[in-house]
């Protein structure tokens, strides 16, 4: 159902004019802005990134490897999924891949960023995006999936995030979501990336909990490359906190496909039931 932002009314209506308050959401051409005043003015991702994601997602290892895990999760955990919102969907790249493996889902991406869901809409024709605060979510009892992909991270009251997308969900609807990992990996590429902390496992855990969830799954990724990646954020610590984001993402191809590889046959080994106790990432996937 839909939920008025306004006065607090649930219902049910092909268009977003609430019937009791007469609430609708701004628009920018046909897209509905539920929170116009965040729309191209908040600190939790620079939305210049934006042009240079889309080109980078396509072939970077960690996208590519971090798709092919939720795509995996969608459905292994759920196979009787019929709609699936992705909050924070940026670009398109993870709506795209479940809209290739999932043609009979209905799909809705919602952004904060109206210039990520320029991106997007180009990606994936049968989806439909908002603009929206995941804080006030305009839904209740809506979706049998929500996945938020490293997103909560970037986002200080993820508590208050969490229990929006309990309210999201239907009865026992699936959260699939991933966060950065362990406190000890911050760097100036997380400061940079506009993230407000890395997470422990209890303390996911514990507000997953709070948020009325139960755990079904949890487990690290990015544990094959971990020793790289620590050594790189050690390095990174002793250098200015400004650098290009270009200069991050450029990797040769060969060592590109090489890193894949490593994170691919990680992905086989959690498929098969192994959970990875460290690693960069962290896969968590609960019910409502």
């Amino acid at each position: 159902m839909k939920y008025c932002l306004n006065c607090s009314r649930a219902f049910e209506s092909l268009n977003w004019n609430c019937p009791r308050c007469g609430f609708h959401p701004w628009k920018e051409g046909n897209l509905p802005l539920f929170a116009p005043e965040l729309a191209h003015n908040n600190s939790g991702f620079r939305a210049s990134s934006f042009k240079l994601l889309a080109a980078l997602e396509e072939n970077y290892f960690w996208f590519r490897a971090r798709n092919k895990l939720i795509l995996w999760a969608l459905g292994k955990y759920g196979a009787s999924v019929s709609s699936f919102m992705e909050i924070g969907c940026g670009t398109g790249f993870v709506l795209r891949g479940i809209a290739h493996h999932f043609p009979n889902i209905r799909l809705i991406g919602s952004e904060i960023y109206p210039e990520g869901i320029t991106f997007a809409a180009e990606r994936i024709v049968n989806c439909e995006f908002i603009q929206m605060d995941a804080r006030k979510m305009p839904f209740i009892s809506e979706f049998d999936a929500v996945g938020a992909f490293d997103l909560i991270e970037h986002v200080k009251e993820d508590e208050t995030v969490l229990r929006q997308i309990h309210q999201a969900l239907k009865p026992d609807g699936l959260l699939i979501l991933t966060v950065p990992q362990h406190r000890w990996l911050w760097s100036p590429v997380d400061a940079n990336a506009c993230h407000v902390r890395r997470y422990a496992v209890r303390e996911l855990n514990d507000k997953i909990a709070c948020a009325g969830f139960t755990i079904v799954r949890s487990t690290s990724f990015i544990t094959s490359l971990l020793p790289l990646m620590l050594i790189s954020r050690i390095f990174k610590r002793g250098k200015s906190a400004r650098y290009n984001l270009n200069t991050e993402f450029k990797i040769n191809s060969i060592l590109n496909r090489l890193l894949e590889g490593f994170l691919s046959l990680e992905i086989g080994l959690i498929r098969i039931g192994v959970s990875f106790p460290v690693g960069g990432s962290r896969l968590l996937v609960a019910k409502k």
